[in-house]
Protein backbone atom coordinates (compact mmCIF):
# COMPACT_ATOMS: atom_id res chain seq x y z
CA UNK A 1 0.00 0.00 0.00
CA UNK A 2 1.50 3.37 -0.89
CA UNK A 3 2.82 4.98 2.41
CA UNK A 4 0.07 8.31 1.81
CA UNK A 5 -2.69 6.29 1.49
CA UNK A 6 -1.15 4.15 4.67
CA UNK A 7 -0.67 7.05 6.52
CA UNK A 8 -4.46 8.35 5.71
CA UNK A 9 -5.78 4.92 7.43
CA UNK A 10 -3.98 5.41 10.57
CA UNK A 11 -5.43 8.75 10.57
CA UNK A 12 -9.16 7.03 10.08
CA UNK A 13 -8.30 4.24 12.71
CA UNK A 14 -6.89 6.48 15.24
CA UNK A 15 -10.52 8.43 15.58
CA UNK A 16 -12.63 5.62 14.50
CA UNK A 17 -15.07 3.63 17.38
CA UNK A 18 -13.58 0.10 15.81
CA UNK A 19 -16.32 -2.62 15.98
CA UNK A 20 -15.23 -5.78 17.97
CA UNK A 21 -15.56 -9.49 17.24
CA UNK A 22 -14.43 -11.25 14.32
CA UNK A 23 -11.77 -9.00 11.98
CA UNK A 24 -13.59 -6.97 8.90
CA UNK A 25 -11.22 -7.58 5.50
CA UNK A 26 -10.56 -4.88 3.39
CA UNK A 27 -10.11 -5.86 0.03
CA UNK A 28 -9.26 -3.59 -3.19
CA UNK A 29 -10.14 -4.86 -6.34
CA UNK A 30 -10.10 -2.93 -10.16
CA UNK A 31 -13.27 -1.49 -11.86
CA UNK A 32 -16.23 -2.47 -9.62
CA UNK A 33 -19.93 -3.19 -11.11
CA UNK A 34 -22.96 -4.02 -8.91
CA UNK A 35 -25.75 -5.69 -10.76
CA UNK A 36 -28.46 -7.81 -9.32
CA UNK A 37 -26.99 -7.52 -5.96
CA UNK A 38 -23.72 -8.92 -6.96
CA UNK A 39 -20.34 -7.01 -7.30
CA UNK A 40 -18.56 -7.37 -10.83
CA UNK A 41 -15.01 -6.51 -12.16
CA UNK A 42 -17.16 -5.45 -15.80
CA UNK A 43 -19.52 -3.81 -17.05
CA UNK A 44 -23.12 -4.29 -17.50
CA UNK A 45 -24.44 -2.99 -13.97
CA UNK A 46 -23.72 0.15 -11.80
CA UNK A 47 -20.26 1.08 -11.58
CA UNK A 48 -19.76 1.76 -7.56
CA UNK A 49 -16.61 2.66 -5.65
CA UNK A 50 -17.25 -0.15 -3.06
CA UNK A 51 -19.21 -2.45 -1.37
CA UNK A 52 -19.75 -3.57 1.99
CA UNK A 53 -20.73 -7.61 3.10
CA UNK A 54 -21.62 -7.57 6.46
CA UNK A 55 -22.34 -11.01 7.49
CA UNK A 56 -19.48 -12.28 5.57
CA UNK A 57 -17.28 -9.28 7.56
CA UNK A 58 -15.80 -7.54 4.11
CA UNK A 59 -15.50 -4.84 2.28
CA UNK A 60 -14.84 -4.03 -0.98
CA UNK A 61 -13.05 -1.00 -2.28
CA UNK A 62 -11.73 0.28 -6.05
CA UNK A 63 -8.01 -0.26 -6.50
CA UNK A 64 -7.99 3.43 -7.85
CA UNK A 65 -9.00 4.61 -4.49
CA UNK A 66 -5.41 3.79 -3.71
CA UNK A 67 -4.41 6.54 -5.25
CA UNK A 68 -6.57 9.26 -3.65
CA UNK A 69 -6.31 8.74 0.27
CA UNK A 70 -8.86 11.02 1.39
CA UNK A 71 -11.58 9.61 -0.26
CA UNK A 72 -10.42 6.17 0.05
CA UNK A 73 -10.38 7.21 3.64
CA UNK A 74 -13.82 8.90 3.32
CA UNK A 75 -15.01 5.83 1.37
CA UNK A 76 -13.69 3.48 3.73
CA UNK A 77 -15.56 5.65 7.34
CA UNK A 78 -18.78 5.25 5.25
CA UNK A 79 -18.40 1.10 4.50
CA UNK A 80 -17.47 0.54 8.05
CA UNK A 81 -20.28 2.57 9.26
CA UNK A 82 -23.05 0.27 7.22
CA UNK A 83 -21.92 -2.34 10.55
CA UNK A 84 -21.93 -0.03 12.70
CA UNK A 85 -25.21 0.48 11.87
CA UNK A 86 -26.26 -3.01 11.62
CA UNK A 87 -25.22 -3.22 15.07
CA UNK A 88 -26.93 -0.64 16.68
CA UNK A 89 -29.41 -0.54 19.95
CA UNK A 90 -33.36 -0.44 18.42
CA UNK A 91 -33.31 2.85 21.03
CA UNK A 92 -29.75 4.40 19.36
CA UNK A 93 -31.38 4.02 15.33
CA UNK A 94 -34.39 5.73 16.70
CA UNK A 95 -32.79 8.94 17.99
CA UNK A 96 -30.92 9.18 14.68
CA UNK A 97 -34.11 8.98 13.06
CA UNK A 98 -36.14 10.95 14.97
CA UNK A 99 -32.92 13.80 14.40
CA UNK A 100 -33.33 13.47 10.30
CA UNK A 101 -37.33 13.99 11.26
CA UNK A 102 -36.33 17.42 12.38
CA UNK A 103 -34.32 17.81 9.50
CA UNK A 104 -37.08 17.19 7.23
CA UNK A 105 -39.93 18.96 8.47
CA UNK A 106 -37.80 21.96 8.90
CA UNK A 107 -36.76 21.78 5.15
CA UNK A 108 -33.01 21.00 5.63
CA UNK A 109 -31.46 21.67 2.51
CA UNK A 110 -28.14 19.08 1.31
CA UNK A 111 -26.94 16.19 2.78
CA UNK A 112 -23.13 14.86 3.70
CA UNK A 113 -22.55 12.58 0.74
CA UNK A 114 -23.82 11.77 -2.83
CA UNK A 115 -25.32 8.39 -1.71
CA UNK A 116 -27.32 10.25 1.30
CA UNK A 117 -28.36 12.79 -1.15
CA UNK A 118 -29.88 11.00 -4.09
CA UNK A 119 -31.96 8.89 -1.51
CA UNK A 120 -33.11 11.87 -0.14
CA UNK A 121 -33.96 13.81 -3.36
CA UNK A 122 -36.14 10.56 -3.88
CA UNK A 123 -38.28 11.04 -0.72
CA UNK A 124 -42.15 11.61 -1.29
CA UNK A 125 -43.44 13.78 1.48
CA UNK A 126 -45.66 10.99 3.14
CA UNK A 127 -42.09 8.93 3.28
CA UNK A 128 -41.08 10.18 6.27
CA UNK A 129 -44.63 9.84 8.50
CA UNK A 130 -44.83 6.23 6.94
CA UNK A 131 -41.46 4.82 7.55
CA UNK A 132 -41.51 3.53 3.79
CA UNK A 133 -38.50 1.84 2.74
CA UNK A 134 -37.27 4.65 0.78
CA UNK A 135 -37.32 6.59 4.33
CA UNK A 136 -35.27 4.17 5.96
CA UNK A 137 -32.65 3.38 3.74
CA UNK A 138 -32.60 7.12 3.79
CA UNK A 139 -32.26 6.93 7.14
CA UNK A 140 -29.14 4.55 7.47
CA UNK A 141 -27.23 6.36 4.36
CA UNK A 142 -27.41 9.20 6.31
CA UNK A 143 -26.09 7.66 8.89
CA UNK A 144 -23.20 6.13 7.18
CA UNK A 145 -22.35 9.48 5.91
CA UNK A 146 -22.75 11.87 8.74
CA UNK A 147 -20.17 9.26 10.14
CA UNK A 148 -17.57 9.73 7.91
CA UNK A 149 -17.57 13.38 7.95
CA UNK A 150 -17.63 13.32 11.94
CA UNK A 151 -14.78 10.91 11.77
CA UNK A 152 -12.37 13.07 9.15
CA UNK A 153 -13.52 16.30 9.63
CA UNK A 154 -12.22 17.10 5.76
CA UNK A 155 -13.94 19.30 3.57
CA UNK A 156 -15.73 18.17 0.10
CA UNK A 157 -17.76 19.11 -2.62
CA UNK A 158 -20.16 16.16 -1.44
CA UNK A 159 -20.99 17.84 1.78
CA UNK A 160 -23.55 20.45 0.90
CA UNK A 161 -26.19 20.21 4.27
CA UNK A 162 -26.78 23.51 6.19
CA UNK A 163 -23.96 24.31 9.02
CA UNK A 164 -26.88 24.20 11.61
CA UNK A 165 -27.57 20.63 10.89
CA UNK A 166 -24.08 19.56 10.41
CA UNK A 167 -23.21 20.81 13.80
CA UNK A 168 -26.36 18.83 15.06
CA UNK A 169 -25.57 16.31 13.38
CA UNK A 170 -21.35 16.20 14.88
CA UNK A 171 -22.81 16.60 18.58
CA UNK A 172 -25.49 13.53 18.58
CA UNK A 173 -21.83 11.36 17.29
CA UNK A 174 -20.08 13.24 19.99
CA UNK A 175 -22.57 11.71 22.30
CA UNK A 176 -22.76 8.75 21.16
CA UNK A 177 -19.33 7.79 20.77
CA UNK A 178 -19.16 9.03 25.02
CA UNK A 179 -21.94 7.10 26.08
CA UNK A 180 -22.76 3.74 26.52
CA UNK A 181 -25.80 3.73 23.51
CA UNK A 182 -22.78 2.21 21.90
CA UNK A 183 -23.77 -1.38 23.42
CA UNK A 184 -25.63 -2.70 20.39
CA UNK A 185 -28.39 -5.14 21.02
CA UNK A 186 -28.21 -8.36 22.68
CA UNK A 187 -28.01 -11.46 20.63
CA UNK A 188 -28.15 -14.95 21.49
CA UNK A 189 -25.19 -17.19 20.31
CA UNK A 190 -24.85 -21.14 20.92
CA UNK A 191 -27.45 -20.46 23.69
CA UNK A 192 -25.03 -17.89 25.62
CA UNK A 193 -25.97 -14.30 25.64
CA UNK A 194 -23.12 -11.63 24.12
CA UNK A 195 -23.38 -7.96 23.86
CA UNK A 196 -21.69 -6.47 20.34
CA UNK A 197 -20.54 -3.12 21.13
CA UNK A 198 -18.29 -0.09 19.79
CA UNK A 199 -14.89 0.79 21.83
CA UNK A 200 -11.55 1.44 20.48
CA UNK A 201 -10.40 -1.99 19.54
CA UNK A 202 -6.53 -3.02 19.39
CA UNK A 203 -6.33 -3.86 16.39
CA UNK A 204 -8.20 -2.56 13.09
CA UNK A 205 -9.36 -4.27 10.12
CA UNK A 206 -7.42 -6.18 8.44
CA UNK A 207 -6.22 -4.62 4.98
CA UNK A 208 -5.55 -6.62 1.83
CA UNK A 209 -4.10 -4.99 -0.79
Amino acid sequence: MPPRARARLQALWDRWPALTGKPIRIRFRPSLWARRGKLRSRAPGVEVHAASFLRRRVIVLEAALLGQPAEMARILAHELSHFIWFRLANAVRGGWEQLLRQEWEAGARGELGFSSQGRKQALRSHDAEQRTRRWREYVCESFCDTAAYWALRQRHAEFSLEQPWRKKRAAWFNRLVRSDAMLARQQRRGGRRAMVFLAQAPHPPIIEA
